[in-house]
């Protein structure tokens, strides 16, 4: 099996720190982001890996080459226009050939594997399982309706959604997705929307399964949703880099990056990337602050994100 990781967009929603950094590489407790989408690529066995990425590629290839420092081998794929999840994955069939894939939206950090999903659609021979997670606000989501374990209904950002399973990020595909993408139309947003692709293969008949996932999911593609991730992943405590300097009260969730200098009251519920200069007399909460660029340029002593809470 083969997996492609989407990594193309520009982040934003996180501007202007993306415009210096790409998304993927913004650090989640001092490592990349993507990084964690490597970790769990890596525990299901999938380590032949493309990366799909856009106007962003110089820093990605940069940044993290051919993988095998990371134990992975890595190609890249270049989306030329930001046309939705459909027209990204697109880019990739020349590298997935006839192989089975598992398609992982770069943005996603999860709390734990899932090999049982893995497991689940080599075993049915399904021509596509798609991770499914409970969420309170379904609308916000490409929503699956579903009759047992089987998919028969999919609807991008619904009004009034008929179901509370959000898809999760995680997608399992034989070859038969490449069928459905040159029918494809534009959604009203625009794009080529995976779930299209995907309920074309209900049309169609062919199984499609959910995968239902109990474990922690973050998008990190919000300053909230980044920072609750960082949270997590620190355990609410601190993590300072090397060479960093703290010289302010530490409180809860902090990640301070190599080389930073911090001067201030309290400062907590904030990220700083690395070689940022923070002087200031009062609190820092709830910021994400840079930093350098993927170039290794300097932003030094330069606020590119900040939201005060």
């Amino acid at each position: 099996m083969k997996g492609v990781i989407l990594a193309a967009g520009k982040g934003s929603r996180l501007h202007p720190v993306t415009l210096h950094v790409p998304k993927p590489l913004l650090p989640l407790a001092n490592r990349p982001t993507i990084h964690y989408a490597f970790d769990r690529l890596k525990e299901i066995g999938v380590t032949d890996l493309c990366v799909v990425v856009g106007a962003n590629e110089p820093e990605m290839r940069a940044a993290l080459g051919d993988g095998s420092d990371l134990g992975i081998s890595l190609s890249y794929a270049v989306q030329s226009d930001a046309k939705g999840l459909a027209h990204a994955v697109s880019f990739a069939k020349g590298f997935v050939g006839k192989e089975d894939f598992v398609l992982y939206l770069g943005d996603a950090v999860y709390s734990e594997g899932f090999a049982h999903l893995r497991n689940r659609f080599e075993q049915s021979r399904c021509a596509n399982l798609d991770m499914v997670k409970e969420v309170a606000d379904p609308s916000r989501f490409g929503v699956a309706d579903v009759v047992g374990e089987r998919i028969v209904k999919l609807v991008e950002k619904p009004a009034e959604p008929e179901s509370n399973l959000a898809m999760a990020g995680v997608y399992f595909f034989t070859s038969r997705i490449w069928d459905t993408l040159p029918g494809l139309k534009p959604s009203a947003r625009g794009e080529y929307e995976i779930t299209d692709a995907i309920q074309t293969l209900v049309q169609w008949g062919e199984p499609v399964l959910a995968g239902l996932y109990r474990g922690r999911w973050f998008d990190t593609g919000t300053l909230d949703s980044f920072l609750a991730c960082s949270s997590f992943l620190l355990g609410g405590g601190a993590l300072v880099g090397k060479g960093a300097v703290v010289e302010a009260r530490i409180g809860r969730s902090v990640c301070v990056g190599e080389g930073a200098l911090v001067r201030c009251g309290t400062i907590e519920d904030t990220v700083v990337l690395p070689g940022s200069r923070v002087e200031v007399a009062g609190d820092v909460k709830h910021c994400l602050i840079g930093g350098y660029a993927a170039d290794g340029s300097s932003l030094k002593g330069r606020i590119v994100y900040a939201e005060a809470i």
